[in-house]
């Protein structure tokens, strides 16, 4: 059975959107509801931990913003967070605490749970990453099928989302290499890697190491 659910990938506790996921069975059923939630909790923050920079953009005051990334509304940017050189913040993200987020990358409807590593290059558009989620330079999520279809996730069954963008789900842990694009309704089950210049596509069964769509294994004690 597809291990897919949202208690299957993540630890809830380790990001401030908790109580978004917690009415869903599935991390693609809050995509539409982001950007919302995050004006609802941004009015609730303390103002002596976070700052609202401007209209619904809420930054903790010891998160690290380099002057030259762009944040756009509704956002949310948790307590030790980093935002590095020439990020590009389009909206409707949750950055959690300790995150990076990091050089010329990309973030558009999306919730990064605590400690996940954006670094370098990363497009994640209408995508979850659980804690400690990690994407290699360059590696990216795509969130639109090429015909434009409603996105389907395909496992041991299929499961519709009737949304036109999904881009990745990683569980907590997930290691994505280098250069490689998670298509439309990727799922990676927790504490999985994923070795550089793949295309992935589909449910990735936990505790893998995915070396190529044909050679895919289940990591020993000792990985």
């Amino acid at each position: 059975m597809d291990k897919i659910k949202i208690t299957d990938l993540f630890d809830l506790n380790k990001t401030i959107a908790k109580n978004l996921f917690e009415a869903k069975e599935y991390a693609w059923e809050v995509l539409p509801y982001i950007k919302d939630f995050i004006i609802s909790l941004g009015n609730t923050l303390p103002s002596e931990i976070y700052d609202r920079v401007q209209d619904d953009v809420w930054i903790a005051k010891n998160a690290k913003i380099f002057p030259s990334a762009y944040i756009a509304g509704p956002c949310i940017i948790d307590e030790e967070a980093e935002v590095r050189h020439s990020a590009f913040i389009r909206g409707s993200a949750i950055v959690g605490k300790k995150a990076v987020v990091g050089n010329s990358t990309e973030l558009k409807n999306a919730i990064l749970f605590d400690n996940v590593q954006v670094p370098h290059f990363n497009y994640v558009g209408d995508s979850v990453l659980g804690y400690k989620a990690h994407m290699g330079a360059g590696a990216v999520t795509s969130n639109v099928k090429s015909d434009k279809t409603l996105v389907k996730i395909k496992g041991e069954e299929i499961y519709e989302t009737n949304l036109k963008k999904v881009g990745a789900m990683l569980g907590d842990y997930v290691e994505v290499g280098c250069n490689t694009v998670l298509c439309p309704g990727s799922v990676v089950g927790k504490n999985t890697t994923i070795y550089p210049s793949n295309i992935v596509r589909g449910a990735i069964a936990e505790n893998s190491i995915y070396k190529e769509k044909n050679c895919v294994c289940i990591k020993r004690k000792e990985d």
